[in-house]
């Protein structure tokens, strides 16, 4: 059964309102504003996230949104949501919409599987899917705001009884952090959590050549890809019957490392027959110096916005460490990780609670 639908208005463009007016005709909403969102009850709800910029980006109130959100932690607990960004121009949208979800993610909120439709200003970004459905790119993007919508309010989270976790990274085991912190994690789940390490660097992994769809449609076909090798012989099929994913994922350059860049960019033929809307994402990110927020933001974006896995609410843990070994002499790291693993088996198994002030922060 559906939910309603809070909309929540973080500025707005003359083309954002023909397009909500349109795509949320019939279906019962109630609306705010970033002013309004502080005061509201919206924990336990269903949201849509409206952003409106012109060319130069979002407007304050939209920032004023991102700095409550990441001041009440629990504001969210409870509420999934999806996001709609309509730009002026070709630029920043995503930039938006990754920034919002992070805060919102980290307050409480989960976002399901593809939780994003975007409009840049020359709507040429919906010009292939418009061109599959045969119609114009106005029309698709109301139509995908439609779907979005209606997926929101009818979103639930996925249980398990014996839930399949998969870790997956790609750091020497000796000298990382980051690898120390999800083997100690994996020790803290409850039995009724299965487990499974997969390494990244065991073997050569190559990165997408850009087959054209109908190649990638082929190979996909037969359980593989151009390239053959590790990815679609032992990841793909690990995805593929898992229920859950860890990702491990120190710092390079602010970005993610090249093997697991190598992995999302090679997961379309996997996507081709299998989704990922009912399996959750996570992950663990470990900056030498700072950036973590820029490596979550992008781990989110590529695995929920792009490839359809769910995110589930505060599902990143973040750690600054650089030394070898420095990660296992944090103060209180141990308490961190197991509040993270018991967050975890709560979410897989339907048994997430609000936490309150002290487990969020442990969480952040």
């Amino acid at each position: 059964m559906s939910a309603p639908l809070i909309l929540v208005r973080l500025g707005t463009t003359d083309r954002m309102e023909a397009v909500l007016s349109a795509a949320l005709d019939g279906l019962t909403i109630q609306e705010l504003d970033a002013a309004g969102l502080p005061a509201a009850p919206v924990a336990g709800k269903r949201l849509l996230f409206a952003v409106g910029m012109d060319a130069y980006g979002p407007n304050p109130a939209f920032y004023e949104a991102i700095r409550w959100l990441r001041q009440n932690k629990g504001a969210l607990t409870g509420c999934a949501a999806g996001l709609v960004v309509d730009g002026s121009g070709e630029l920043y949208t995503k930039q938006a919409a990754q920034t919002l979800a992070l805060a919102a993610d980290l307050a409480g909120c989960a976002f399901p599987g593809k939780p994003l439709v975007e409009g840049t200003g020359s709507l040429y970004n919906q010009h292939i899917l418009a061109g599959r459905l045969g119609l114009s790119w106005e029309e698709t993007y109301r139509r995908r705001v439609r779907e979005l919508a209606l997926r929101v309010a009818g979103f639930s989270f996925p249980v398990f009884s014996r839930p399949r976790l998969l870790m997956l990274h790609a750091s020497d085991h000796v000298r990382s952090n980051t690898v120390w912190m999800g083997r100690e994690l994996l020790r803290m789940l409850p039995s009724t959590v299965r487990t499974r390490e997969i390494s990244l660097q065991n073997g050569t992994i190559t990165d997408c050549r850009g087959c054209s769809y109908k190649a990638c449609l082929h190979y996909a076909q037969n359980d593989t890809c151009f390239y053959g090798g590790a990815i679609p012989e032992q990841v793909l099929p690990a995805i593929r019957d898992c229920d859950a994913m860890l990702f491990l994922c120190p710092n390079y350059n602010d970005a993610v490392s090249a093997n697991l860049m190598a992995l999302f960019n090679r997961m379309t033929s996997l996507l081709q027959y299998h989704d990922l809307y009912e399996k959750y994402l996570f992950g663990i990110v470990v900056s030498g110096y700072s950036g973590s927020d820029l490596v979550a933001q992008q781990l989110l974006g590529a695995m929920c916005f792009n490839k359809t896995a769910i995110l589930p609410p505060r599902f990143c843990l973040a750690q600054t460490a650089h030394d070898p070994g420095s990660a296992r002499r944090m103060a209180g790291i141990e308490d961190r990780l197991r509040r993270f693993a018991a967050h975890i088996e709560q979410v897989l198994m339907g048994r997430e609670k609000a936490m309150d002030g002290r487990e969020a922060e442990g969480n952040r």
